[in-house]
């Protein structure tokens, strides 16, 4: 999928849960695990990954990341969940921002965090830690890496809003938009019936689910 203007939009527009329900069709398929939060629940992130594998509480590797990936990219760093220091802050959120990163995602923590909301650069991170880092240990670009428990690969489709991260490989990620995008339209098609007063049991058919484990 080539990201145009029109096709961002339309990937900034759907649920990371309408992308689960179509990854591959099981529902846990590249769902990052519950920790990977948003610093701000009102975002919405799309682009390609661009993974670095990085040493915990060291972030020289997140400084050089950000001058290695390209403008439109999803930085996903790789700080093997460790928590007890800062690894990204505000200064890093403008560097990304005037690079163009789409945005950034953290297996480990981050400090500054109110300022990074109101700098407007989706963030994702395991923690939050005011503590400083060490610059001693260079890192791998551009690797495949396990964040959020999922393997990343580079130039997978990372989508992320206030549920989650969802990482759709990117040899699937046309059938699997195209189907999000039907499932987001059908949903919107459904709230609007229920809107004038049909019923979730209905419309999907639970009604007869019921009545069958009913008669059990």
């Amino acid at each position: 999928m080539e990201l145009t203007k029109e096709n961002l939009e339309m990937l900034n527009r759907l649920p990371t849960g309408n992308v689960a329900d179509n990854n591959n069709g099981t529902p846990r398929q590249g769902v990052m695990d519950s920790g990977i939060k948003p610093l701000d629940p009102k975002c919405h992130m799309a682009g390609r990954a661009f993974p670095v594998q990085c040493f915990p509480g060291d972030n020289l590797a997140l400084h050089q990341g950000i001058y290695a990936a390209n403008p439109g990219d999803i930085l996903v760093f790789d700080c093997h969940g460790y928590c007890e220091a800062g690894h990204f802050g505000d200064i890093m959120a403008t560097a990304c921002l005037a690079r163009g990163i789409a945005g950034v995602i953290i297996d480990g923590s981050c400090r500054d965090a109110q300022d990074i909301v109101e700098l407007g650069l989706p963030v994702f991170v395991r923690g939050l830690n005011p503590s400083g880092t060490v610059k001693a240990s260079l890192g791998k670009m551009n690797v495949p890496v396990i964040c959020g428990g999922v393997t990343v690969h580079p130039g997978d489709m990372i989508i992320g809003d206030c549920d989650g991260v969802v990482v759709v490989p990117k040899e699937d990620e046309d059938t699997v938009f195209a189907k999000a995008q039907a499932k987001f339209e059908k949903e919107v098609h459904i709230a609007e019936e229920l809107r004038k007063g049909a019923t979730s049991l209905e419309l999907y058919g639970f009604d007869k689910l019921i009545e069958k484990l009913s008669a059990l």
